[in-house]
């Protein structure tokens, strides 16, 4: 059978609060009315995961402007946390938005890989869905791919599609992409996230068209060098055009987590049932980590060596063993 992989994750969310203000996201909270995640439920709600359910913790944040005050003690927040979940014995993973150098230098210590989705880099976006998030412009986020290839951190970014671009703006977004990656070889995988409307976004757009998704892989799969893997969120397509994207190109299903905070009105699929619902068409869904193998070199060696621990303990089949599940900040 054909191998299909997926992420078991958790995701900490340290604020919801943004100063960006997207038309379609159904995840942020106005700068100042949130309360940020202590240290303390943190590490209350990494201990009480099942043993064997979580290898990735994904820590993904609202950004707080640069600018801000409250700047430093968010970003420490951020470093915290990746630096509790790698004591407890997760792997960490962090999206908080555009960061500067120095906090993406910082954050490599504490983190197996990085990611920022780059959207598109049409800069048309900027008067319409993009009109009132200044950190959405092309240029800050190509400039954070960069950095990361520049400071040799595993990355993730992708397309978010059905905001308002052409198929030629995807093709302008994939080759930027594929660019970097010939340069820097940091791009483990681009992540294909067709729009999705929720119920808290401010304007209420059509949802992304399924045969779209499907050309969207392919032409993905054709400009994209060969070791960037294909991520289709599973829980923002039906399960036939699951199969298409997979014929089309598509390698991964990305975190699988109780919540998809970003699209919280689309719940995750277990894994289980996933790997169930692949099966008739050929498929076979592999647990990985969040960093890829040829990536591992690049890793501080504490990390490094919990990575090596976690590839010892998935067996032959691709399944946990038992102890890979122990949360011991000892260990």
């Amino acid at each position: 059978m054909r191998r299909v992989t997926y992420s078991p994750s958790y995701t900490l969310v340290p604020t919801y609060e943004c100063f960006n203000r997207c038309t379609y996201c159904n995840f942020r909270a106005e700068p100042g009315t949130d309360r940020w995640l202590s240290l303390e439920q943190a590490e209350f709600r990494l201990r009480s995961l099942p043993r064997g359910s979580v290898i990735e913790a994904l820590v993904l944040s609202g950004e707080v402007h640069p600018k801000s005050h409250r700047r430093t003690a968010w970003f420490q927040r951020i470093y915290d946390l990746c630096d509790l979940a790698l004591r407890l014995g997760f792997l960490p993973h962090t999206n908080a938005g555009p960061l500067s150098y120095e906090e993406l230098a910082q954050l490599k210590q504490v983190n197996a890989s990085m990611g920022l989705m780059l959207e598109q880099v049409t800069p048309a976006l900027m008067q319409t869905v993009h009109r009132h998030a200044p950190s959405k412009q092309p240029e800050v986020r190509l400039q954070q791919l960069e950095w990361a290839g520049e400071l040799r951190i595993p990355f993730t970014t992708g397309l978010l599609l059905g905001i308002g671009e052409t198929a030629a703006d995807w093709v302008d977004t994939l080759t930027a992409i594929a660019r970097l990656h010939r340069r820097y070889g940091h791009i483990q995988e681009v992540i294909l996230q067709p729009h999705s409307p929720g119920s808290s976004q401010t304007e209420i757009g059509e949802p992304f068209a399924p045969e779209q998704l499907t050309e969207a892989v392919a032409i993905a799969r054709q400009l994209l060098p060969a070791d960037i893997a294909l991520q289709i969120p599973p829980n923002l397509v039906s399960p036939q055009t699951l199969l298409d994207c997979l014929a089309a190109g598509a390698t991964d299903l990305g975190g699988i987590s109780p919540i998809d905070e970003v699209n919280p009105d689309y719940a995750h699929p277990k894994a289980d049932a996933l790997a169930a619902q692949l099966r008739p068409g050929g498929w076979r869904l592999v647990p990985r980590l969040p960093v890829y193998p040829q990536y591992d070199d690049w890793l501080y060696p504490a990390i490094r060596e919990r990575v090596q621990g976690f590839r010892e303990w998935i067996s032959e089949t691709g399944q946990f063993k038992p102890e890979s599940g122990e949360h011991d900040a000892d260990r």
